[in-house]
């Protein structure tokens, strides 16, 4: 986490969190979700649209902000820490989207490296990590080297039901459906 960051929330220790204005696609994009996005439905699932998505960012000193300052709280809600606010942010897939490189290693779209620990296949052929950084899904332009790598045995799927994903690799993909009432 920056410093400027850490100051801040010492600063202003109670700002209330902030939900349904951050995004994360199954690619490891970002997408800024206005109020009028978020009346046009839900991020993902049921309801959604091209209209409830949000604006793609694309300013590269924001996302690397953004990605320095990412990671779960106790609940395995994902949040990135805007000073002394956290925003939780509306998962498409998975917390992290793991990259691949030639050799094998990973790394999540954050830039972070990880070492692997597991590898889990859905019924629909995804294949995700679980690693000491967290659990993703493999990005689909590295596909063929995840294919590469359980060819050879590097790695052996597990197969998990999608459904199942969440609760056992503990995150949560939409807090917004979990913050508590402001009644």
């Amino acid at each position: 986490m920056d410093e400027i960051v850490k100051a801040a929330l010492a600063k202003w220790p109670n700002v209330p969190a902030c939900y349904g204005w951050l995004g994360l696609d199954a690619r490891g994009q970002w997408f800024m979700r206005d109020d009028a996005t978020q009346a046009a439905g839900p991020f993902v699932g049921p309801g959604s649209s091209l209209a409830s998505r949000g604006a793609l960012l694309r300013h590269d000193k924001l996302i690397e902000f953004i990605e320095r300052n990412y990671e779960a709280d106790e609940a395995g809600r994902w949040f990135f820490q805007n000073g002394p606010q956290r925003v939780y942010v509306e998962l498409e897939a998975t917390p992290l989207v793991w990259r691949i490189a030639s050799d094998f290693t990973v790394w999540a779209h954050t830039g972070a490296s990880a070492r692997l620990q597991r590898c889990v296949i859905d019924e629909h052929g995804r294949l995700y990590l679980d690693t000491d950084m967290g659990f993703g899904l493999i990005h689909t332009q590295d596909m063929v080297l995840a294919a590469e790598a359980v060819e050879q045995g590097l790695w052996v799927p597990v197969e998990v039901a999608t459904r199942e994903l969440p609760q056992r690799f503990g995150y949560v993909r939409s807090p917004m459906a979990q913050r508590p009432s402001t009644a």
